[in-house]
């Protein structure tokens, strides 16, 4: 085994393969861009380098920069990850050349997957099952079109040099064909650098399952059974699970040997996973496995296949790469029990997932136990930026059966708090709770038949979010005056009373909040053990605790919960059962200074580049009406002008990049 490992990425895959590296006794290396200086990553390695700017192509993409950072820190290998440089050949035989192992394959085994076609022509003469389809070498439009007719409808076009989703076509009409098929080479080319496509039958409700194999360089392989990935927005992965639920005993062995073969034709070394589509009949139970493609890398998914057989992938990667044998012969390795895995991104579901971005002001992960596990390289207070992948953790549970690690699943979900940056949180739990779900119906195309009642815009807060965010108040206040009273040279003072008291009245005070539109008055009538709330629901009983970080343990109506109330300015974050509800306090000083300030300043809600500016120093502009365009990882924010005024100064122009908080534009009411 090498002494020290250089880990060419970023974020949870560099703080998962450093745990494991850490764990068998081998030295670390980082390397960092300048937009993660501070990241978790950095921390946790034994030393770190920086390689570059923020741009991944000026950092995690430069084969150079990552070189040298190996030589000055005395470096033995390099583990690539996924994603980045993880599966490009140039890179791997860079490293060899540099005296660097390459945790991962053969360059050439790279290559030979690397294009979709060709590797599909490999395994077809390998005997692998192929999906019916063109792979050929030829182009021209009208030659890919009769393919298709021969073929037949619904067919896809896919990017030959590509994956995740980009420079792919879904073709049901013929006359839609070539339109389709110039969208998907503009994409193709823009994405990957080659327009070539290959055209194939479309399975319709098709199920996504994987094969994880793994070689050593004395020929041997094994697989370690499978995951289904079948549950996709927009071709990527969200929630993954090993075994597949309801896969038929033949159709696995089958799956496995297919799999087995691909790696054998292509001289594999490591850890790689063979990708199928899978028919399935209408009950959803898979029928037949076509060859889809080779990940020549490790997958993001790995964490199921290690909890359902108990090893570690990323050592089995090392030990690999350090020229030992594989750990364990084929009929060594068992399956035992089921697992999920949800991934949390900064995503907006309500937009189409389009990524979001944001700093994490409150981040609470559920507790690691025997049958939780998290996968993360960000912490509270973190920022996810424009520069790269919106994941924030992965979050991994596993028990007995597929019915008990589900309720795990929601369990964790539950147990999430997050806030400060959109994400697929409470999607995920709409997930995790949906019947077809739970009774493994799904395919690839679940999420866009059941996307009404998956993706839900939030709804008016309930009378427990209200009455969390009425005992933050009052608690709140209680344990200020309390400090300053113990502070006071008169503790038994009235002025420091927050009772409620009035004279020739019962006790009480009035919260004034606004949940959206409405204006909501809560009134608290103190108790000896704590409150009557009128809420617009009733009246409850309500009492609790300040537990730190704005945790409240409290007992509302009778029910024992916990929550945890944020504070942003005037506004209160309530994060309970996995959802965020924003509430405002009404303050009315706030309120009598807002009406008599005769200027406002409009910052940026997010890191980004300014796309377009509408107005020019010295415009009249009416309420509402659009100033300024923020871009970030794909999504745009329109800065409208809160009022009827005049424009004083624009601070930005297009092109420029903006940092979260930046003043944009110096606005004067009319």
């Amino acid at each position: 085994m090498f002494s020290s490992l250089l880990i060419a990425n970023r974020g949870e895959i560099a703080c998962r393969v450093m745990r494991t590296a850490r764990r068998l006794g081998v030295r670390t290396v980082a390397v960092y861009s300048d937009a993660d200086r501070d990241a978790l990553h950095v921390a946790l390695a034994d030393t770190a380098y920086r390689i570059g700017p923020a741009e991944a192509g000026q950092s995690y993409l430069d084969v150079e920069a990552i070189l040298d950072a190996a030589a000055r820190s005395g470096a033995e290998a390099v583990h690539p990850g996924y994603g980045f440089l993880s599966e490009n050949a140039e890179f791997a035989e860079a490293c060899a050349k540099a005296g660097l192992v390459f945790v991962g394959p053969p360059p050439a085994a790279i290559r030979a997957m690397g294009s979709k076609a060709e590797a599909k022509a490999l395994m077809q003469e390998a005997g692998v099952p192929l999906v019916p389809g063109y792979h050929g070498a030829g182009q021209d439009p009208s030659l890919l079109k009769k393919e298709a007719e021969r073929i037949g409808y619904p067919v896809l076009i896919k990017a030959s040099a590509g994956g995740g989703g980009k420079g792919m076509r879904l073709v049901e009409d013929p006359d839609a064909f070539l339109d389709a098929l110039a969208a998907a080479r503009r994409e193709a080319k823009a994405g990957f650098g080659d327009d070539r496509v290959l055209v194939e039958k479309f399975i319709t409700q098709p199920r996504h399952i994987e094969m994880q194999v793994f070689a050593d360089t004395a020929g041997n392989a094994v697989h370690l059974f499978e995951r289904d990935c079948s549950l996709q927005r927009r071709h990527q992965k969200v929630v993954e699970e090993a075994p597949a639920p309801g896969l038929p005993a033949a159709l696995r062995s089958k799956m496995a040997g297919a799999a087995l073969a691909a790696a054998r034709t292509i001289g594999y070394v490591g850890a790689g996973t063979v990708e199928f589509i899978v028919s399935t009949d209408k009950n959803h139970v898979p029928q037949a496995a076509f060859f889809m493609e080779m990940n020549t890398r490790l997958q993001v998914e790995h964490p199921v296949t290690e909890e359902i057989t108990g090893l570690d992938l990323v050592e089995w990667q090392l030990r690999v790469a350090a020229g030992e044998p594989l750990p364990l012969g084929q009929d060594e390795i068992r399956s035992v029990g089921h697992a999920f895995e949800a991934r949390l991104y900064a995503e907006e579901p309500t937009r189409g997932f389009l990524p979001a971005t944001g700093r994490l002001e409150h981040l609470v992960l559920p507790a690691e136990d025997a049958n939780v596990r998290v996968e993360t390289g960000v912490r509270q207070g973190d920022a996810v930026s424009v520069h790269y992948d919106p994941m924030i953790a992965k979050i991994v549970v596993a028990d007995e059966s597929r019915e008990a690690a589900l309720r795990r699943l929601r369990a964790a979900l539950g147990a999430t708090e997050i806030s400060g940056v959109a994400t697929n949180l409470v999607f995920l739990g709409a997930v995790a709770n949906d019947p077809d779900f739970a009774a493994g119906a799904v395919d690839t195309g679940f999420i866009g038949r059941h996307g009404a009642r998956l993706v839900s815009r939030p709804g008016p807060a309930s009378d427990t979010v209200l009455a969390f965010a009425a005992l933050h108040n009052l608690l709140s206040r209680a344990a200020a005056a309390e400090a300053t009273a113990a502070a006071s040279a008169d503790p038994y003072s009235p002025w420091h009373r927050t009772d409620g008291w009035r004279l020739n009245d019962t006790s009480h005070t009035v919260l004034r909040v606004f949940d959206g539109d409405r204006d909501i008055s809560i009134i608290a009538h103190y108790r000896a053990q704590g409150f009557l709330l009128d809420l617009p629901g009733g009246r409850v009983g309500a009492a609790g605790a300040l537990a730190g970080s704005g945790r409240i343990e409290a007992e509302i109506a009778g029910v024992r919960l916990a929550a945890a109330v944020l504070e942003d300015g005037r506004d209160r974050v309530v994060l309970l059962n996995g959802r965020s509800h924003r509430l405002t306090l009404f303050d009315p000083i706030a309120a009598a200074s807002a009406d008599e300030a005769g200027g406002a300043h409009l910052s940026a809600p997010m890191p980004g580049r300014i796309a377009a500016v509408h107005v020019a120093d010295g415009d009249l502009v009416e309420a509402g009406q659009a100033l300024m365009v923020v871009e970030a990882m794909k999504m745009e924010h329109t800065i409208r002008a809160p009022a009827a005024g005049e424009i004083e100064r624009i601070r930005y122009a297009v092109g420029e990049q903006v940092e979260e908080g930046a003043e944009l534009i110096v606005f004067t009411d009319a």
